[in-house]
């Protein structure tokens, strides 16, 4: 409707086109829907290749921000790994020191 387009919403609806369904169509799957303008069709394909490229954007933002806190998750165990060891040698070696008196 943005693009206006109205008059293809019904035959859309009637067909079960969502978002996700809308991203898998080309031009001849448009003209199939009853899209046979050709300057429509080009509209759609378009904004659906627009559309495709902030998602494509969008994931690999995601995947970075994901490898982002896997690194930081994995610094902070090691950290804490090697706090944990540093109390371990810390205690082992006060109780040495306990035994030899």
């Amino acid at each position: 409707m943005s693009l206006n387009l109205e008059q293809y919403v019904s035959e859309f609806t009637a067909q079960n086109i969502n978002g996700e369904h809308l991203l898998q169509l080309d031009g001849s799957k448009l003209k199939a829907l009853g899209m046979t303008s050709s300057q429509d069709r080009a509209i759609i394909k378009k904004k659906l290749k627009e559309m495709k490229a902030s998602l494509e954007k969008a994931r690999k933002a995601q995947e970075k921000m994901e490898k982002q806190r896997e690194k930081l998750r994995k610094k902070e165990q090691e950290q804490l790994q090697r706090k944990s060891k540093k109390m371990d040698k810390s205690s082992s070696d006060a109780t040495e020191g306990t035994n030899e008196q």
